[in-house]
Order: structure tokens, then sequence, then C-alpha cells
């Protein structure tokens, strides 16, 4: 398995773990728990490629290597973008409902 894939993968099981754990903590802007994981993953794989972008050591999974800082640092992006996609579009829909 290619280790861009494998770092992939971890950004979108770390974005999903990410967007549930905010939903269980910001109970007002929750989506439920496909709804927090599914932002989850789309926030995860987002908030994973602008992090490797933004610091390439982290990025070194997608470059060929895999070694703990880059695991690290795709499970830190990808949690921290499930998290905060799940909170915004949580805010949205909390405002639409108004």
């Amino acid at each position: 398995m290619s280790a861009a894939i494998i770092s992939l993968i971890i950004s979108l099981v770390s974005g999903a773990v990410g967007g549930n754990v905010a939903g269980s903590l910001l109970k007002g802007v929750s989506l439920g728990t496909v709804g927090n994981s599914i932002a989850g993953i789309v926030g995860g794989g987002l908030g994973g490629k602008i992090l490797g972008a933004l610091v390439p050591a982290l990025a070194g999974a997608a470059s060929g290597g895999i070694d703990i800082g880059s695991i690290i640092g795709q499970m830190a992006g990808g949690g921290v973008g499930g998290g905060v996609l799940m909170w915004v579009i949580g805010m949205i829909r909390s405002a639409m409902a108004k």
C-alpha cells in the first residue's frame, strides 16, 4: 500500500474521530453520529492536506516515507480539521434553523 494512501486513511479516520469528539463536547451544534462522522471525514481529509502543505515535515508520508512524526502530524491535522468542519456546519445549521 502506498504511503500517500496510508496518509490519507490516517487523516480520514482521525477526522471522523475529531468530528465525533467535537460533537460530543459541543452538544448545541452536534449533527448526530453519522453527520459528525461525515463532516469529520471531509474535514479530516482537508485538514490533513492543508497541514501537510503548510508544514512539509508532516507530509513525509505523502513523499514516500512513513515515520512517527508524520503519522502524528496527519492525526492532528485530520482530527482538528474534522472537529472544525463539524463545528462550522453545526453553526450554519443552527443559524438556519432560527
